[in-house]
């Protein structure tokens, strides 16, 4: 790819020495423009948009320091070249701490300026890469939100998140839960006249039900089972909830039946001020739709050892399958075959952590799991334990197979393994590049350089990065004090926090909690 190059600089003859003797071509470059001032210099920047920009620090009117600020702070991406003499050692450590990306000394030869041209080039390609990775995870995620928000709700309503870990959730899976009360109604399908229920009539009347309830911002629905659908509601104030409950519960139980050619039992729970009390509500619901079914109270579903199955994902082998199958599969027996809803939490769970695991290695998720696009078209196939023996034997080989696959690059299983480290001890304060380095087996020193050199970023820089993005969601999601978030996210010192905070997103705590907080009232609004 050719980058776009600018040159700043005020002496005609070294403007035009670089201008017209380098080959900017076989160097992967462009020159776009040229100027001889930073004042001059800065609406052609604006309007040619260059990748990389090149200038000597002592000019008139603005000089290249003074041009650098400028573009760090409104053009970020673009890299900068810093031409300086021998004698101008205080402008090159300002220069430094302006973030410039390179910095060669006047006179400039060529062989100079095509190593450090090259150097851009190669963080620039890096960058671009970064990019495209990133966009094909976002893309992944795109893909599979619907089935990340179908499993997300029906944990929320089991009991099986906190307010908080909801609540960041929430934020990352598009859904908006922040509010002063919930309440949950529950619609149980039963077929008439006999017959059994069937997975199309259990798919009409999920989309009769969507379609009636889905302009509105304040009804979250999602499936438990086939035979039962789950909604979720957000209100103000208690009184009003209730009503708009018994309003909806008595428009399904009326009008949707007509259509739906079931009968369905539609019954709500009591509102719950907390979003970590909606498992009341929902139990609540569960028992007044139906006093004689024996409730799924959350308990069989902590069977599926969530531990074991991630550690048999990061370090088990294929060999090992059988043996994980027996220990934390089988035990579930009868009654995952017997509940559609447990089947389906299952399944699911396998699914999405495998690909949690191939996505973090960098692997085309779609490639390497084809069932997590067909996961009904699968559970239907599920009818003895045999079956779900081999479903699961698919989904968890493939995934080991990929992870094995990756063992023979070993500096990226190396920062794969440091990263986990990390994003599960980011909130200890006293995380160090010693502790980290020790659980990869490597020297400080070592491990420092290949992270470095793997990342782009130094350990430091990454730790910082991960907080700051931690400190971001929960100073946007929560009432906690900025000295809070600031214990939670590895900073025993709120004030030095702030210092960091401020440095990483130019603002301090609270501006950011402010800012974040007018932009929602002008989003809903």
């Amino acid at each position: 790819m050719t980058y776009k190059v600018f040159l700043v600089e005020d002496e005609v003859a070294a403007r035009e020495g670089i201008r017209d003797h380098f080959d900017w071509k076989s160097a992967g470059f462009e020159l776009c423009g040229e100027a001889a001032d930073g004042e001059i210099a800065l609406p052609l920047i604006e309007d040619t948009q260059p990748d990389v920009l090149i200038t000597d620090i002592k000019m008139p009117f603005m000089d290249g320091l003074q041009l650098s600020k400028i573009i760090r702070e409104h053009m970020p991406w673009v890299k900068i070249i810093i031409l300086s003499g021998y004698n101008e050692f205080t402008y090159a450590q300002t220069a430094v701490k302006l973030g410039v990306t390179e910095y060669l000394l006047k006179p400039v030869n060529g062989p100079d300026l095509e190593q450090g041209l090259r150097k851009v080039g190669a963080l620039l390609d890096q960058e671009k890469n970064e990019r495209e990775y990133l966009k094909l995870l976002r893309d992944q995620v795109n893909d599979n939100l619907p089935l990340l928000r179908e499993k997300f709700l029906l944990r929320l309503a089991l009991g099986g998140e906190s307010s908080l870990s909801a609540i960041e959730q929430s934020e990352q899976l598009g859904l908006d839960l922040i509010s002063k009360c919930y309440l949950v109604i529950l619609i149980k399908l039963q077929p008439v006249d006999g017959r059994l229920l069937d997975y199309p009539t259990s798919q009409r009347v999920e989309k009769l039900v969507a379609g009636l309830v889905g302009a509105n911002p304040d009804v979250l629905l999602t499936r438990k089972d086939m035979e039962e659908l789950l909604l979720i509601l957000k209100g103000d104030e208690t009184e009003q909830i209730v009503q708009d409950g018994a309003y909806l519960a008595d428009l399904i139980r009326v009008e949707m039946e007509k259509a739906a050619g079931c009968r369905l039992i539609v019954a709500a729970g009591t509102p719950q001020q907390r979003l970590g009390d909606l498992h009341t509500s929902y139990a609540e619901a569960s028992a007044r739709v139906n006093d004689s079914t024996e409730a799924l109270d959350g308990v069989e579903l902590q069977k599926l050892d969530q531990a074991a199955l991630k550690q048999f994902l990061e370090t088990g082998v294929s060999a090992d399958f059988d043996a994980f199958f027996e220990r934390s599969i089988r035990p579930l027996g009868e009654a995952v075959l017997r509940s559609q809803m447990l089947k389906h939490y299952v399944l699911i769970d396998l699914l999405l952590s495998a690909a949690q695991v191939v996505s973090d290695l960098g692997g085309n998720v779609d490639q390497i799991l084809p069932e997590i696009h067909h996961g009904d078209a699968y559970l239907a196939g599920i009818q003895t334990i045999d079956q779900m023996r081999e479903v699961t034997r698919r989904v968890l080989t493939a995934a080991l197979a990929f992870r094995e696959s990756q063992v023979f690059n070993d500096r990226a299983m190396l920062i794969h393994q440091a990263k986990t480290y990390i994003n599960r001890r980011y909130s200890d304060s006293g995380l160090s590049l010693n502790e980290v380095a020790e659980q990869v087996n490597f020297s400080p020193n070592h491990f420092s350089a290949v992270f470095s050199a793997e990342t782009g970023v130094t350990f430091r820089d990454y730790l910082t990065g991960m907080r700051i993005e931690q400190a971001k969601k929960l100073l946007r999601t929560t009432r906690l004090k900025c000295a809070e978030v600031a214990y939670q996210c590895g900073y025993n010192d709120p004030h030095y926090f702030s210092i960091i905070f401020r440095k990483n997103t130019g603002l301090t705590p609270q501006q950011f909690r402010d800012a974040s907080r007018k932009e929602k009232n002008r989003v809903q609004s």
